[in-house]
């Protein structure tokens, strides 16, 4: 078994994999929604605005909460999923502060024991070095 290091945002989420202290990308989740402008979150195909949404000052915000809890929850799904398939004995959560909140809300109790180690930064884009330089010392 080995390290799961996941490196997220509320719109992408890339699993790796360590073996000493190189990474492999093993699988990367995209949630398109968590790319879209706020406004467009809360529009019909026509761009009109929701009567439920459009009273609402804070509609948007709502909408693109609801969108990142809902990545959060499939990337919790994959992490359980490699849990129970005996694939990965520890894991390293990467993301910013509000989206790392919410991957750790989501996790089960027992994938929730394998974080060795969690880091509030948005590296969802960084280059492969830039992510193994900075969890090269997270063990």
């Amino acid at each position: 078994m080995t390290t799961y290091i996941v490196v997220a945002d509320a719109a992408r989420a890339r699993i790796f994999t360590r073996d000493g202290l190189k990474l492999t990308e093993q699988d990367s989740l995209v949630h398109a929604e968590g790319r879209m402008h706020e406004g467009d979150l809360i529009t019909d195909g026509r761009g009109d605005m929701h009567e439920s949404t459009a009273t609402s000052s804070g509609g948007e915000e709502v909408a693109l909460h609801h969108h990142a809890e809902l990545f959060a929850k499939q990337v919790a799904e994959r992490l359980y999923r490699a849990r129970v398939d005996n694939k990965m004995a520890n894991l390293i959560l990467v993301a910013p502060p509000q989206f790392l909140g919410l991957i750790r809300d989501k996790l089960d109790a027992v994938t929730s024991k394998l974080i060795l180690h969690t880091l509030s930064k948005d590296l969802s884009k960084a280059a492969l070095e830039t992510i193994q330089n900075a969890v090269r010392e997270l063990r």
